[in-house]
C-alpha cells in the first residue's frame, strides 16, 4: 500500500511502464528471431525480416524499453551473422 497519493500514482505509472516495456521486448525478441532463422534458411525474405528485426531493436531503444547499447550489440550481431551466412541477402548495405 502507497504512503502517500503521489507514491501510488507513480506505481501505478510504473506498472504501465513495465507492462509496456514487456510487449516491447518480446516483439523485439521474435522480429530477432524471425530474422536469423530467415538469414540462416537463406529465404527470400531475408532482408525485410532484418530491416524489421533492427527497426523493432532501434524503436524499442529510443522508447527505453532496452538498452542502447544492448540494441546497438544486437544490431550488430545480427548484421555480422547475416553478411556470413547469406551475403547476398544485405546487398542495400554496401
Amino acid at each position: 500500500m502507497a504512503n502517500t497519493r503521489q507514491s501510488g500514482k507513480r506505481a501505478g505509472q510504473a506498472k504501465k511502464r513495465e507492462a509496456q516495456n514487456i510487449v516491447t521486448r518480446s516483439a523485439t525478441k521474435t522480429a530477432v528471431r524471425k530474422a536469423v532463422e530467415s538469414i540462416s534458411k537463406k529465404t527470400t525474405e531475408s532482408a525485410a525480416s532484418y530491416i524489421l528485426a533492427v527497426k523493432a531493436l532501434s524503436k524499442a531503444a529510443s522508447k527505453g524499453g532496452i538498452p542502447k547499447a544492448r540494441a546497438a550489440r544486437k544490431i550488430s550481431r545480427l548484421t555480422k551473422l547475416a553478411q556470413k551466412l547469406n551475403p547476398t541477402a544485405l546487398n542495400f548495405i554496401n
